[in-house]
Order: structure tokens, then sequence, then C-alpha cells
């Protein structure tokens, strides 16, 4: 054979060889029916037949994840939370979901028919086996806990959805908020950075080591609990709160559509006559921040920094409610 047609015929070859490699879908094994494998935290692979179409996850934070990748008709529920203006920085999109769920069974899940179910570690794993029974795609995710299980779950999540093009996209929108409120940040002097103390109906959230606290890192603020020794966890005496003193005070704003009476928790602390010494307490440094940005473990992590340093620092870091990162919309 000539070797000028071999060498052509060598290069081809290689040219296919690249072009079937860049229709793979990244960190996902595809094959020829169009289906695809994805690897979960687990170790497990699990085969998806076709681009799923009625998506369902477990949790609210994996459901602001999958908003973020996936058109809202590509789920087939959401959290019950997720239209609540008090707890939820996604409300039309969560309204767009007609179907609500709380702690659905096996069978609820199964009723729901969806062809991709998000279960995080977090959540009840023993029904993982059962649905995967069924025939049903059950990809287990972390549940995040701070800023890099929260890119880890979204590259998964992207995957597991067929988008991972998507995927790379929310990182990449997510690392330009970072860096913006980080130069702002580096603006403020330290000898002007200020503490807060997190008021949460979870007793035992808010010490080092949860994502509240990475975010306070992130947003120039002091976390009075981490700083105090206390980790996420443990739960914090008021007699470990006046010796915090913060310079603010974080107080909780969740009612669940209403049925929470949240003033009477609040005036607990508020009018406790032990705790009437606290700095924040006699200079009126009681704040309500937004709980669908400071509990949020999505890729809109982003804006619990910009809501804390909003808070504490002022109209610098103004942030507007129901704000979010999407891959979807433009």
């Amino acid at each position: 054979m000539n070797k000028y047609i071999r060498f052509n015929l060598i290069a081809l070859a290689l040219l296919i060889v690249i072009s079937l490699v860049g229709c793979k879908q990244e960190g996902a094994t595809a094959d020829n029916s169009g289906g695809y494998t994805v690897a979960d935290i687990q170790g497990t692979t699990v085969n998806i037949p076709a681009k799923p179409k009625r998506i369902l996850t477990m949790s609210m934070c994996t459901d602001e994840i999958m908003l973020g990748l996936v058109e809202p008709g590509r789920m087939v529920a959401v959290n019950n939370l997720l239209d609540d203006p008090s707890s939820s920085n996604m409300v039309e999109l969560g309204k767009k979901v007609p179907t609500k769920i709380t702690y659905p069974s096996v069978e609820e899940i199964a009723a729901l028919q969806p062809d991709l179910v998000i279960e995080p570690d977090w959540g009840d794993l023993s029904r993982v086996a059962a649905l995967r029974d069924l025939g049903i795609p059950v990809v287990v995710c972390k549940g995040p806990k701070n800023l890099q299980d929260i890119k880890e779950t979204i590259t998964l999540l992207s995957q597991a959805a067929g988008e991972p093009e998507r995927g790379n996209i929310l990182l990449k929108k997510m690392d330009e908020k970072l860096a913006e409120i980080s130069q702002k940040v580096a603006e403020i002097p330290q000898s002007e950075r200020k503490s807060v103390l997190l008021i949460s109906l979870m007793k035992d959230y808010g010490g080092a080591g949860c994502a509240f606290d990475e975010a306070c890192q992130l947003a120039g603020v002091v976390n009075g609990a981490a700083a105090a020794g206390i980790q996420n966890g443990q739960i914090m005496t008021k007699e470990k709160m006046v010796a915090i003193n913060p310079d603010f005070l974080f107080l909780p704003s969740y009612n669940n559509h209403g049925e929470v009476d949240i003033n009477r928790i609040r005036s607990e602390y508020i009018n406790d006559p032990g705790l009437q010494g606290m700095k924040a307490i006699k200079n009126g440094a009681l704040l309500m921040p937004d709980e669908g940005y400071i509990y949020n473990c999505s890729q809109d992590f982003v804006f619990a920094v910009q809501e804390i340093a909003y808070r504490v620092y002022g109209d610098k870091f103004k942030l507007e409610p129901q704000q979010h990162l999407s891959a979807v919309e433009k």
C-alpha cells in the first residue's frame, strides 16, 4: 500500500476516534442506545436509559441544584418549601412544579413514575434498593455540607441529568460571583470586621464546620460560635451566647407557609433577661437575613455569602431577593 494512502487512513481513523470520544458525557459513559451510566458516591454504576424527563430529588438543596441544570418541566415534583418565600430563593420556579413532596414513601415515589431519583446521603438510604428493584435509576449524592461538596454534587447531578455542560456553566458562574464578593471583602480593614451569632431553629446548627460558617469566612464576618470553639452539631447555651457577645444576632424567619409562630420563638431570645447585656441586643443589631440564602447548600450558596456580607456591611454588597444561578436561563 502506498505509504501516503496508509498515512491518510490512519489519520482518518484517529479523527473518528476523537469525534466519538467528544460525544461522550464528561464523567459518564455513553452506550449505543443513547443511554449512559453514572457512578454515584457509593461507587454504584447507575444505568440511565435516556436523558431523564421526570426527575425527582429527595431534598430541597438537590431540587435547587437540579433547577439550575434543567427546565422545571423536567421535574416531576419538588420539596414543599420551594415555593415558600421564607425558606426559598426560587419561589417562582417552585411554583412551576405543581406537585410538592415532604417525606414520600417508596410507594408514593413510584406513583410519580420518575425516570431518575437523586438521593442525598443524609436522607433515607433504605429506599434506594427498593426503588432500584422497581427499575427506577437512583443516584446517591452527597448531602452538601460545604462549598466543595456543593461543587462535586453539581457535577454529579449534571451528569445524571445528561447535562454535563450545564454543570460546567453553573460552576463557572459560582466562581465568578465568589470572586466578585471576595474583591469587595478584601477592601474591608481587619479592624472593621464584625462578628455575628446565628440563632437557628436547628439548635445544634451554626458552629465550626457547617456551610454557614464557611459562608461567614468568605463574607469577611466572624462566626461567633466557631470563634468560641463550638462545633457544628453542638448546642450553644445562652451563657455561651453572652460570653461570645457578637456585634449582630441573626434571628430566624422560617414559618413553614405561616404555620410556625416565629415571633414567639424570636421573643424567647429578645426578651430574655439573661441576654440583655449582649452588645447586639443593647444596640438593636437584631437581623433577620433571608433564610433562602443563608441555609442554602446549592449553587446559590454564593448568595449566602453575599447576604451575610450585605446584612453586616451594608449596600456595598446589596442583594435583591429571589436571586439564583442557572445554566438554563439566559
